[in-house]
C-alpha cells in the first residue's frame, strides 16, 4: 500500500498533517515548520488542551494548602510533587457544588463534580453533561479523537444510601443519563489514538508509518527533526511497556473469554500494578495531546469510595476509602502518590516545546476531588489548575473564594471554557464567571 503525508489541497503540508499506514493514523506533534511548509495562510499557534483529573475521598486535612506566588509560592506537603511546576500552578480554595451537599455522601458528591447538576436518587441515573464533554461536543471535530476518557479503577454499579455508585465511578458524562465510556486498558486507549481499524493487527504503529516519517524529516527544520525523533521514541517506549504489562497476571493483561478467563484468577488484593497502570495512562494522555490526536481528556485515577490499595508504598493494610478517614502519615503518602502523577504529566508537557512556549503552557490541567478531606466535607473542594491556556491564564497564584458570594465550581468552568473559545451564557448552576480566572 502506498504511503504519503496527507497534505493540503495545494499539495503543501498542513498543521493537521498525519502519517498514515495500513489501518493507522498518527497525527504530527506541533511543528514550527508547519506554517512555512503550508504557505502564507497557515496558523502557527498551538491549540489549547483541556484535561480533567480526579482522585476520590479528598486529602490530608492539614497538608492541603499553598501560599505566596510564583517561584516564592509555598506548598503544603500533599502538593510537594508539584514543586517543579509551581510557577504554572493555580491553587484555588473555597469553591463548591451546591447540589453536592443536598444528597448523601460520596455518590452525590462526585456524580456532578464537573457539571454542577442535581442528581437523581433511588437508584435512578440522572446527572448533567460534564465540562469535558461540553468542550468535546463543540471542539472535538477538530481532532481524530474528540475526547479521551481514561480510568484506573473499574466502575461500581451498586447503590449506596439511595444513590447509584455509578456517580462515584464516573466524572465524565456525555449526557445527563450517560456516563462517558471509560477506558481502563492502556493498550485499548493507545489503539484508539493511533489505529483506524483491525488491519494493523499487532504491528507497531511506528513500523507502519516509518517511511513517511523519514520523508518528512527532510522537509522540516533541525529543531523539528529532533522533535519528531523524540516523539517517535516516546511512542515506541509506551508500546514496549504496554507489551510487557500485558504479559503479567494483572488487570492490564486480563481478558475474559466466553468460556473461561485467559489468566488464572487474580489474588483478592488489587489485581494490578497500580503505579505502572497510572503511569501508562499518564503517558497516553500526554501522547494524545502531543500529537493533537485529542485536545480533551479525562483521567479518573480512582473512584470516590475507592477500594484501591497501594502495596508499592508499603500501604497495603487498608483500602483508599477507609484510609481517608485518618490523617496519618500513610494517608499523606497516598495523597502524594496521586499528586505525583499530576506532576509527572505536567513536567512531561512542560518539556515539549510548542513555538515560544511549551505544551503545558498551551494546556489547562484541572485536578480536583469530591471532598476536601475524608470526613466528607464538600462545603469546599480541593482544586488545582496547571498550565497557562495558551497565555490566557495567569498562573503561579493562590485564589481564595471562602466567604465570597460567587464560589460555584460551574463559575470556574465558564471561565475555563472562555479560554477555549467557548462562550456560554450559563453552565450547570451558574451564569457568572470567576473574574480572577
Amino acid at each position: 500500500m502506498s504511503r504519503k503525508v496527507t497534505n493540503s489541497p495545494a499539495g503543501k503540508i498542513s498543521r493537521r498533517a498525519v502519517l498514515r499506514g495500513l489501518g493507522v493514523t498518527m497525527a504530527l506533534p506541533w511543528l514550527e515548520s508547519a506554517a512555512a511548509l503550508a504557505g502564507e495562510g497557515a496558523s502557527s499557534s498551538a491549540p489549547v488542551r483541556l484535561a480533567c483529573l480526579f482522585s476520590g475521598n479528598g486529602f490530608h486535612g492539614r497538608e492541603w494548602w499553598a501560599k505566596g506566588k510564583g517561584r516564592d509560592m509555598e506548598l503544603g506537603r500533599v502538593l510537594e510533587p508539584l514543586e517543579g511546576v509551581k510557577e504554572k500552578l493555580l491553587f484555588i480554595r473555597g469553591l463548591y457544588n451546591p447540589e453536592a451537599i443536598k444528597g448523601n455522601i460520596h455518590s452525590s458528591q462526585t456524580g456532578n463534580l464537573l457539571s454542577g447538576a442535581p442528581l437523581s436518587s433511588a437508584g435512578e441515573i440522572r446527572s448533567g453533561t460534564s465540562i469535558d464533554q461540553v468542550v468535546a461536543q463543540r471542539l472535538g471535530r477538530q481532532t481524530k479523537v474528540p475526547s479521551l476518557v481514561l480510568g484506573c479503577e473499574a466502575s461500581n454499579s451498586s447503590v449506596h444510601r439511595e444513590y447509584s455508585m455509578l456517580y462515584s465511578s464516573h466524572i465524565s458524562w456525555s449526557s445527563p443519563t450517560t456516563p462517558t465510556p471509560m477506558e481502563l486498558y492502556p493498550a485499548l486507549a493507545f489503539d484508539r489514538l493511533f489505529k483506524d481499524s483491525n488491519d494493523a493487527g499487532d504491528k507497531s504503529v511506528l513500523d507502519l508509518v516509518l517511511s513517511q516519517a523519514k520523508g518528512l524529516v527532510r522537509r522540516v527544520s533541525r529543531s523539528d527533526e529532533r522533535k519528531i525523533d523524540e516523539y517517535m521514541d516516546s511512542v515506541r517506549e509506551v508500546e514496549q511497556r504496554i507489551g510487557r504489562a500485558g504479559k503479567d497476571e494483572r488487570l492490564e493483561g486480563w481478558r475474559p473469554t466466553l468460556e473461561k478467563p485467559n489468566l488464572p484468577r487474580p489474588a483478592d488484593r488489587m489485581p494490578q500494578d497500580v503505579k505502572e497502570h497510572m503511569k501508562l495512562m499518564c503517558d497516553i494522555l500526554v501522547l494524545g495531546f502531543q500529537t493533537d490526536t485529542t485536545r480533551v481528556s479525562t483521567l479518573k485515577l480512582n473512584n470516590d469510595h475507592s477500594a484501591m490499595r497501594f502495596p508499592h508504598l508499603g500501604v497495603d493494610y487498608m483500602i483508599h476509602h477507609l484510609l481517608s478517614h485518618s490523617d496519618t502519615d500513610d494517608w499523606l503518602k497516598v495523597n502524594q502518590f496521586f499528586l505525583a502523577n499530576l506532576g509527572y504529566i505536567a513536567e512531561r508537557l512542560d518539556k515539549i516545546q510548542e513555538g515560544e512556549g511549551t505544551l503545558l503552557d498551551n494546556s489547562m490541567l484541572l485536578f480536583c476531588s469530591s471532598m476536601l478531606t475524608g470526613s466528607h466535607n464538600a462545603n469546599e473542594l480541593p482544586v488545582v489548575i496547571l498550565g497557562r491556556a495558551g497565555g490566557k491564564l495567569d498562573s503561579g497564584r493562590v485564589l481564595d473564594y471562602r466567604g465570597k458570594p460567587n464560589r460555584k465550581m460551574c463559575s470556574m468552568y465558564l471561565s475555563m471554557m472562555d479560554k477555549l473559545g467557548i462562550r456560554l451564557d450559563s453552565f450547570g448552576d451558574s451564569s457568572e464567571r470567576l473574574a480572577e480566572i
